[in-house]
């Protein structure tokens, strides 16, 4: 599958926000006054998150270029005309990263561009004409055999919706990706949408669900008669709601100005040093509230809000779900009802305490193993009997169109982290991309814009418990079977008559007895790789993360860092963990193990 993907020549507003829904890579707009694309120099690009934006000069005034790329925030300047060596190293002097196109015809030598690759990112080569790209004509690909310079390229002129298998056959280390243009436009300047997602939908493996929630064959809406109304009703106004763009502005103010993204992508110097490889967390612990649920609540809440529903329920493990779900119920003016298991609500106290003072109403779960999966249950049972609430669900399971809607409200965690990638690691794609596992929610939010990404490691870390072999356990992967639980086809720890097994893990919320469809998928199509890690690693996991870095984990988030001891990186590697949350909600069982370990000695 090819790595990258920029769509250029863009010019009018609306279309440019639905290309930006599409999620290239790239995107590019032409400040050359004899194009049919150019967008005049008043033009100021969209901000976007994760995409990179590129201006396309001909021959222009490196002033005047500056100027642009200053006013525009571009990312990358793609000189387009004769520019000079001399002329990339002045713009490079900047900090301005370079892509330089070349027309490449038959009599083309590659020996001619060599003295542009220490002042370029990218090369980009298009067929040779007077106009300067845009032409919708292609070059012999064969040529292109010819090259042999370790700077990376886009293969750009011509290409078109029949082009893929040809493209997808070019094995050429050094080819990063492709350049759209006029073959997908309606007019110059306006491209085709319906083109573009046909094109798309086949450069990118289809590891998301579809239209009907099924990832694969995981997934779906597997519900009683009773539940028909309700899910069909929130999936209707969902698969509308999310195609409204003030709606979506709505979410990321809400983002921003009262959760306080982007969390921050931190590099830990000392982890990195004692496991040799570049080590960062991506800081959803430091979200107001703790950890990554909020990014969820946020979504829902203000869908719920569009669907007139005033009262709210939800179920919690942890209890970070539930205090996320307290919170915006409260900023809101929305009623706030909680399910939670005994056994969660002993050792989750304090966490009890929060949602009560922000209002909540919390219901004790006495039913089952009074954990999480059992909290589930007694939410949608309240759901069937009172269908005027809106249920809130947590994490990434459940019937359509829960999972992809919360999967998708989390992918902000990912899209950042492209976006910071820039800054921090010049746009490296990670080798690693590692997160913690119950029904996935905030492994799905960082795997989700990687997931085409085939170079990056994507580990999912569940919770053994005592230990694969014990019935003490919740690793589902390892322990588990194709079933259905709450409404989703999805893999689930049962004995051979069906019934479910009890799960247990010291951290609250990986104690689930299934994943999510979508990491259900992952794992049936060997995307992603599942390990497991019992409650004693954990616990050492996120002691060693204070006493190196200062940061005290949840549980569930020390889980993926225990898997550090699992792999055995090169000295390079860039590895992101996504801490999900903070560990002030589990100091206890922190403290008692210290305690238990210094009378040991």
């Amino acid at each position: 599958m090819l790595k990258k993907l920029k769509i250029c020549g863009l010019k009018y507003n609306n279309n440019i926000s639905d290309i930006i829904d599409l999620y290239p890579d790239f995107i590019g707009f032409i400040f050359y006054d004899k194009s049919p694309r150019f967008v005049g120099y008043n033009f100021l690009a969209p901000n976007t998150i994760g995409i990179s934006k590129v201006g396309v000069f001909v021959n222009e005034k490196e002033d005047n270029l500056l100027k642009i790329s200053l006013k525009n925030n571009l990312d990358f300047v793609q000189l387009h005309g004769t520019e000079s060596p001399d002329y990339c190293s002045n713009i490079s002097k900047y900090g301005i990263k370079i892509i330089k196109s070349f027309g490449i015809d038959n009599d083309f030598s590659f020996e001619e561009i060599s003295k542009y690759r220490n002042y370029v990112n990218y090369f980009l080569f298009d067929f040779k004409s007077t106009l300067y790209g845009g032409s919708g004509k292609k070059f012999s690909w064969e040529k292109i055999y010819d090259y042999n310079l370790k700077v990376p390229f886009f293969l750009s002129g011509g290409i078109n919706s029949n082009d893929f298998d040809q493209i997808n056959n070019l094995k050429i280390p050094s080819l990063l990706g492709i350049d759209l243009n006029s073959c997908f436009e309606i007019k110059p300047g306006l491209k085709n949408i319906f083109l573009l997602k046909k094109f798309i939908s086949r450069i990118k493996e289809k590891y998301l669900s579809d239209n009907n929630g099924l990832y694969g064959f995981f997934g779906g809406a597997y519900i009683p008669e009773m539940l028909y109304n309700n899910i069909n009703n929130l999936k209707n106004e969902y698969n509308k709601i999310i195609k409204n763009k003030f709606f979506k502005k709505k979410i990321k103010l809400l983002l921003h100005n009262y959760v306080g993204r982007p969390s921050p992508l931190f590099f830990c110097k000392n982890l990195s040093k004692l496991y040799g490889a570049k080590i960062y967390l991506k800081r959803e612990d430091l979200n107001h509230t703790g950890s990554h649920k909020i990014n969820n609540t946020i979504g829902q809440a203000l869908l719920a809000k569009e669907m007139g529903k005033k009262n709210i329920i939800s179920e919690t493990g942890a209890g970070q779900h539930g205090v996320a779900t307290a919170t915006i119920c409260s900023l809101l003016g929305l009623k706030c009802t909680i399910f939670m298991g005994k056994v969660d609500r002993k050792r989750q106290i304090q966490n009890v305490y929060r949602m009560k003072m922000l209002g909540a109403n919390i219901i004790t779960v006495n039913s089952g193993s009074k954990t999480l999966k059992d909290s589930v249950n007694e939410a949608i049972r309240y759901w069937i009997n009172n269908p005027e609430c809106y249920y809130m669900i947590g994490s990434a399971v459940g019937p359509d169109p829960y999972p992809r809607m919360v999967s998708y409200f989390q992918s902000i965690i990912s899209e950042e982290i492209k976006e910071q990638l820039k800054e921090k690691e010049s746009d490296k794609l990670p080798n690693y991309i590692i997160a913690c596992l119950g029904g996935g929610s905030n492994a799905a939010g960082i795997f989700y814009h990687f997931l085409d990404y085939e170079s990056v490691n994507l580990i999912g870390v569940e919770a053994s418990g005592l230990g694969v072999n014990t019935n003490k356990t919740a690793a589902t992967i390892k322990k588990g079977s194709l079933g259905v639980l709450h409404g989703s086809l999805t893999i689930l720890m049962q004995d051979k008559y069906g019934q479910i097994l009890e799960p247990y893990s010291i951290s609250a919320g990986l104690d689930y007895p299934g994943i999510g469809p979508m990491h259900a998928n992952l794992f049936y199509k060997k995307r992603a790789t599942f390990i497991s890690i019992p409650d004693f690693e954990a616990i050492e996991a996120g002691i060693e993360l204070a006493s190196l870095e200062g940061i005290i984990p949840a549980l569930e988030s020390a889980h993926a860092l225990a898997c550090l001891k699992k792999i055995s990186f090169k000295k390079n590697d860039l590895v992101i963990i996504n801490l999900s949350g903070r560990g002030d909600k589990d100091m206890d069982t922190y403290i008692k193990h210290i305690k238990n370990k210094n009378k040991n000695k």
